[in-house]
């Protein structure tokens, strides 16, 4: 199981990676835009994230064209050996994400919405795909349904690449993909906390805590 940080928030994403428990760290232009940061602030958010320990970490290239794709795509992967290059699933994003990883450079082809989309992705030798399940599910898909289908075309055409999840609201969303045999997921950190929110689980861990105390001090 791979958990990625969906966030450029600094104070939100260090703590989280130095648990140990994500892989990496993902971010798309909104997001940036979100935590306030410009695109010449990539190089220090790449830093920081891998100083907290996010083994990776998935910056997203910007143009109309595959000529600019490629152009920021080949300076994303110039940042170290732990970059992730994302393109949109567009024709120009897919062809710059061929050209990119003929270079050798690690693609996630984002911004996914069906099935077929999955299929050029394979052709152009991307890692990792990223089908977005919330905006699915706002704009009226079955979007469990369609990721299923997405992860039997990787499966039948033998293809490594990987489905990560993006737009998850809640825990629940995760666990029944994972029953699809779905591995990677990317959330903010908000959806992460939500595994953690069962009552039944801080009713429990509360009487421990009151049984503890009564125990007296050990050592």
């Amino acid at each position: 199981m791979h958990f990625y940080l969906d966030t450029a928030s600094r104070a939100e994403a260090e703590p989280l990676l130095r648990s140990g428990l994500f892989a990496g760290l993902t971010t798309n232009p909104s997001i940036l835009a979100g935590a306030g940061l410009l695109n010449r602030q990539i190089p220090e958010l790449v830093d920081w994230a891998g100083a907290a320990g996010a083994g990776t970490v998935f910056v997203q290239a910007w143009g109309s064209t595959r000529a600019e794709l490629e152009d920021r795509g080949d300076w994303i992967h110039s940042l170290g050996d732990n970059l992730v290059v994302k393109v949109p699933a567009t024709a120009e994003g897919v062809a710059a994400a061929r050209a990119l990883a003929a270079r050798g450079v690690r693609i996630l082809v984002t911004a996914v919405y069906a099935r077929e989309q999955a299929l050029p992705a394979m052709a152009a030798g991307a890692e990792f795909l990223a089908p977005y399940l919330g905006r699915m599910n706002d704009a009226g898909r079955d979007g469990t349904a369609e990721i299923a289908a997405i992860q039997q075309c990787i499966t039948a055409g033998g293809s490594p690449m990987k489905l990560l999840v993006a737009s998850l609201r809640e825990a629940a969303q995760i666990s029944a993909l994972a029953q699809l045999g779905v591995s990677h997921f990317t959330l903010a950190p908000v959806t992460w906390h939500k595994f953690f929110s069962d009552p039944l689980t801080a009713a429990a861990v509360e009487v421990f805590e009151t049984e503890s105390e009564r125990m007296g001090v050990a050592g």
